[in-house]
C-alpha cells in the first residue's frame, strides 16, 4: 500500500533510552513530507499529461486510420475513374473507326456511283457526236447534191440586183430621216391645231351671246 503525507505525519514512533531526537526526526519527517507531496502532485501531473498524450495518440491514431481510409477510397475511385476513362476511349475508338470504315465505305459507293455516271455521260456524248457528225454529213450531201445547183441556177433572162452593204446602210438611213421628218411635222401640226382650237375659244368668249341685252346702269338718285 502506498503511503500518504497524512500517514507519514501521523506515524508516531516508541520513545526508548538513547534514541534519536524527536525535533530532528519530526523535522526530517516534515521535510520528507514536503518532498512526497511534490512527487505526488508531480506524479499527478505527470500521469495527466500522459492521459492527454494517449488521447492525442489515440486522436491520431483514429485520424490516421481515417486518412488511411481516404486514401484507400480516393485509390480505389481514382482507379475505378481510370478505369471508366480507358472503357471510354476505348469505346469512343471504336465508334470513331465503325464511323470511319462507314463513311470511306460511302464515299467509294459514291465515287463508284460517279465514275459509272461520268462514263455513261461520256458514253452518250460519243454516240450524240457520231449522230450529230452522220446528221450534219448526210444534210451537207443532200446540199452538195447538183439537184440543188439546178434548182438555184438562175435563168439567162433573169438578172439578179443584189444591193451592197453600203447602199442597203443609206437605205436604211434615208427612210430613218424620212420617218425623222414626218413625225416632226406632225407634232407641227398638231401644235397649229392646238392653238388655233385655243384662239376660238377666247374669241368666243369675248363677243357678247346673241340675244342679250348690255346692262344699263342706272343713275343714283
Amino acid at each position: 500500500m502506498v503511503l500518504t503525507p497524512l500517514d507519514i505525519h501521523n506515524k508516531e514512533f516508541p520513545v526508548k533510552m538513547r534514541g534519536y531526537d524527536q525535533d530532528e526526526v519530526n523535522d526530517y519527517l516534515d521535510q520528507i513530507i514536503k518532498d512526497y507531496e511534490m512527487v505526488l502532485k508531480e506524479n499527478r501531473e505527470l500521469e495527466k499529461n500522459l492521459k492527454f498524450s494517449e488521447e492525442k495518440v489515440t486522436h491520431y491514431n483514429n485520424l490516421q486510420d481515417a486518412l488511411n481510409k481516404s486514401i484507400i477510397v480516393a485509390q480505389d475511385a481514382a482507379d475505378r475513374l481510370k478505369e471508366n476513362a480507358a472503357k471510354e476511349a476505348e469505346l469512343i475508338r471504336l465508334e470513331a473507326e465503325k464511323n470511319a470504315d462507314r463513311l470511306l465505305d460511302e464515299a467509294v459507293v459514291k465515287a463508284k456511283k460517279i465514275t459509272t455516271e461520268t462514263d455513261e455521260l461520256r458514253k452518250q456524248s460519243r454516240v450524240f457526236k457520231q449522230r450529230l457528225q452522220l446528221m450534219i454529213e448526210s444534210q451537207l450531201e443532200m446540199v452538195k447534191n447538183e439537184e440543188w445547183e439546178d434548182i438555184l441556177k438562175p435563168s439567162q433572162d433573169e438578172a439578179l440586183a443584189i444591193p451592197t452593204l453600203k447602199e442597203m446602210l443609206s437605205s436604211l438611213e434615208q427612210k430613218e430621216d424620212q420617218e425623222e421628218n414626218e413625225q416632226l411635222i406632225e407634232e407641227e401640226r398638231e401644235e397649229t391645231t392646238a392653238a388655233k382650237e385655243n384662239d376660238t375659244d377666247s374669241a368666243a368668249e369675248e363677243q357678247p351671246t346673241e340675244g342679250t341685252m348690255p346692262a344699263i346702269e342706272l343713275p343714283n338718285a
